[in-house]
């Protein structure tokens, strides 16, 4: 080990510089502390009598000693009476080559047979992956890399999120403004554009509220009132309802998306062995709140939305399906359980 090369060292350089008779077994090393540079560290001061010197000028005097004497160091440096001593990283890319199959290194050798699955990055295909999906798509990646090494059986998922308002949001910004715009005639990178259409989407939605609210309407009516949230709604119930035009739509946005996360995860270096798509989920999900309405383990509102009441548990009233008959996400989220479950 490199603690016994080290103190090896400093015992030989003891003997030439101060003929000190010391076994490497004597040399005491303390873990260098974490505000300092270094990996170990060596305490002179029970060294001055002999050296005669200054604990400063003791710590150099050995630190030069093993630069000359010492090829697994990398470099020394000296905080009053401590030596530092950094090791050189090839020592340890080689104990590892040495010691360890790179291939099998920190894995448990017997399968535990437990069956994990570790969802992560989940975006929406109405936006670019932003800087809360790096950190979400890096955690998601060690943690399976962790568990598959501790011998699990690891299956890594990605729940897209494809379908639902804010995705009609960015189709109808684009429908409007976005006139023959691709990826490869505006030279953005798929995600990118759409993310631009929501955005687009967005600012004019919020104009139109400002001008509902001085012409008289509440913050909550300009909000419900507002055409282009109306406009997005009733795209959403043509997806739902199966109209061609809007799902062709749907899918080239979808496809321009698909493209640009692909790229986003290739860099990242990031994968999965399964694709979930709320745009399945969330019919499964309806025929969840169909039988639950059939078992009476949901109801029906007088304007036709249908609701779940968790009071019982500690909760409150959750809407399942809105009074038009289009999900929401809790809609999708009972498919997906399903899914995830199965």
């Amino acid at each position: 080990m490199i603690e016994l090369i080290i103190k090896k060292h400093i015992a030989d350089g003891l003997n030439k510089l101060y003929g000190v008779a010391i076994s490497a077994a004597e040399v005491v090393l303390e873990n260098t502390k974490p505000d300092f540079e270094g990996d170990y560290t060596y305490v002179t001061f029970t060294m001055l009598k002999l050296s005669k010197k200054s604990p400063e000028q003791t710590a150099h005097d050995i630190g030069g000693y093993l630069s000359e004497h010492m090829p697994e160091m990398q470099s020394f440096n000296v905080i009053k009476g401590f030596l530092n001593i950094v090791v050189n990283q090839q020592y340890w890319i080689s104990y590892l080559n040495n010691h360890y199959h790179t291939t099998d290194y920190g894995f448990v050798q017997t399968p535990t047979n437990q069956k994990i699955i570790v969802e992560y990055s989940s975006p929406n295909t109405n936006k670019p992956l932003h800087l809360g999906h790096i950190r979400n798509n890096l955690l998601g990646y060690a943690v399976s890399k962790i568990l598959q090494a501790n011998g699990h059986q690891v299956y890594t998922c990605n729940l897209i999120n494809d379908r639902g308002i804010h995705i009609c949001k960015s189709m109808l910004a684009w429908i409007q403004s976005g006139g023959d715009e691709t990826p490869e005639n505006s030279g953005l990178k798929g995600d990118h554009l759409v993310g631009k259409y929501y955005v687009l989407f967005d600012k004019q939605y919020k104009k139109e509220q400002e001008e509902l609210i001085q012409n008289g309407a509440t913050e909550e009516e300009a909000k419900k009132r507002a055409p282009s949230i109306l406009a997005a709604q009733e795209l959403l119930r043509k997806w739902e309802d199966g109209d061609q035009e809007t799902i062709n739509i749907w899918k080239t946005m979808n496809s321009w998306v698909y493209e640009g996360f692909e790229a986003t995860y290739k860099r990242l270096g990031v994968g999965f062995d399964t694709f979930y798509y709320e745009s399945n989920t969330y019919l499964l999900g309806k025929d969840i709140v169909a039988e639950g309405l059939a078992k009476d383990a949901f109801y029906r509102k007088e304007d036709s939305s249908v609701w779940v009441d968790l009071s019982a548990e500690g909760l409150d009233e959750k809407l399942l399906l809105r009074r038009d008959g289009t999900s929401v996400y809790m809609t999708q989220d009972l498919g997906t359980a399903d899914k995830k479950y199965q």
